[in-house]
């Protein structure tokens, strides 16, 4: 591609309209089907979970009847597969009817009759992932119109079947296309993971005008194996991704698989602990119907909830690696509190792990902390004194940090209480 062309699609990028439409102050939270339930389209022999309409209002029901939804839990999200290999007579999308007989704006009505929000996924490509019909340059205007016109709330766009000329123009060109339709969307691009996550090939400051969130990395999968990847890639290029993220904005790490089959109680903590620290989506990808009461503890734990919701939007940060194993991670929360994540990746037996509020860097001053799961306070603290946390092979203690004064009581007394009361359909109040 020549100087002159590469200019031509430059301006086109700049001319489009940012995604300004007031969404997603804090990361979103809902359920994913791709997951668990991946491209299972055999209805016939597998019709309680095959990707059909039938399965995504299961999950609306147990999101709005089973406590998830007072929680913030509140979007119902398509992944690949949902499509007919065809479009119809005028280039729409539609829904494969054998498994969507009432369409989607049906489904839609059924999501939102329940205080819900529904998201459908489409692919910046000639096919999707999977080989349903993707969105060319020349469809996203009429596939935003459709979305729109279906009551969709969330778009997931992903990249595959496409090459990174397409790319620059399309994803930009969706932003703009979901904002013509006057329908405010949730925008969740993909564009990051196929130009490797990082700058100088990754405009995080394009992409925080043009998206909502964004997949910086591989796909997440069904092991302890695979989250120790992201936390690890996302750690290790913490100074190219954290700046990048703030309200309205965020890095996706992709979905919480806790309550599925690859993680201990141990690591599902872990993997909740550090997508709160992240200020991660809080997106899972389970079988709600089939939780069991470990997974619906952890993935309802109130104020690991708050820390992720927390409306400064600062996303943490790794502090330290010890030799031992043992990683600290910070984040900094509203009302001049914190949270802090040890974090051991040892496979051998609980680990002690002495440290200091001022090996953290913690200002002067008196302090307490809430321990997140096991719903106790460590009091006493200053940033001299040294304390020892005992931490399972794979498992973290997390901490909500806060300074002892004299509003400390009225602080203590909403963590004790772990009440979180959503504000308003996308900003949620914490503790």
């Amino acid at each position: 591609m020549g100087p002159l062309a590469v200019t031509r699609l430059l301006v086109l990028v700049s001319l489009t309209v940012a995604l300004d439409n007031g969404l997603l102050r804090t990361p979103p939270m809902g359920w994913m089907a791709w997951e668990r339930f991946r491209c299972d389209v055999d209805c016939k022999d597998d019709p309680e979970n095959c990707i059909s309409e039938g399965l995504f209002r299961d999950m609306a029901d147990r999101l709005a009847e089973d406590g998830w939804k007072e929680l913030g839990y509140d979007y119902v999200i398509i992944d690949d597969c949902w499509m007919s290999r065809l479009r119809d007579k005028v280039g729409r999308l539609q829904p494969e009817p054998s498994r969507f007989p009432g369409g989607i704006a049906k489904l839609a009505r059924y999501v939102h009759d329940r205080g819900l929000k529904l998201g459908i996924y489409a692919d910046m490509g000639y096919l999707t992932c999977m080989g349903f019909p993707g969105t060319t340059l020349d469809k996203i205007e009429i596939d935003a119109q459709t979305f729109a016109s279906w009551g969709v709330d969330y778009l997931k766009f992903d990249g595959c079947n496409s090459n990174p000329v397409e790319q620059m123009l399309g994803y930009p060109l969706m932003s703009k296309a979901l904002n013509a339709t006057g329908r405010p969307m949730v925008y969740s691009c993909s564009w990051p993971v196929y130009m490797g996550g990082l700058p100088p090939s990754v405009n995080y400051s394009l992409l925080g005008e043009i998206c909502h969130l964004w997949r910086n990395y591989d796909d997440i999968q069904d092991s302890w194996d695979s989250v120790q990847g992201i936390i690890n890639w996302f750690s290790n290029n913490q100074d190219d991704l954290q700046p990048a993220a703030g309200p309205g904005r965020w890095n996706d790490p992709d979905m919480l698989i806790i309550g599925n089959f690859g993680l201990s109680v141990d690591q599902a903590r872990s993997q909740m602990a550090l997508w709160a620290i992240m200020a991660a989506p809080l997106i899972m990808s389970n079988d709600l119907r089939n939780l069991d009461n470990s997974a619906r503890a952890i993935l309802q734990n109130k104020v690991a909830i708050a820390i992720n919701q927390d409306p400064l939007g600062i996303q943490g940060r790794r502090l330290l690696q010890e030799k031992s194993r043992v990683q600290v991670y910070w984040r900094p929360l509203s009302h001049s509190a914190s949270s802090l994540v040890f974090l051991s990746l040892r496979t051998d037996m609980p680990f002690l792990y002495h440290c200091s509020l001022d090996k953290l860097n913690y200002e002067a001053g008196n302090y307490e902390a809430y321990d997140v799961f096991t719903d106790s306070t460590v009091t006493g603290l200053n940033v001299t004194t040294e304390f020892t946390v005992s931490i399972n092979p794979s498992g973290v203690v997390m901490w909500y940090v806060y300074p002892r004064s004299s509003q400390a009581d009225t602080v203590h007394r909403r963590v004790s209480e772990s009440r979180v009361h959503p504000a308003g359909p996308d900003h949620r109040s914490v503790l």
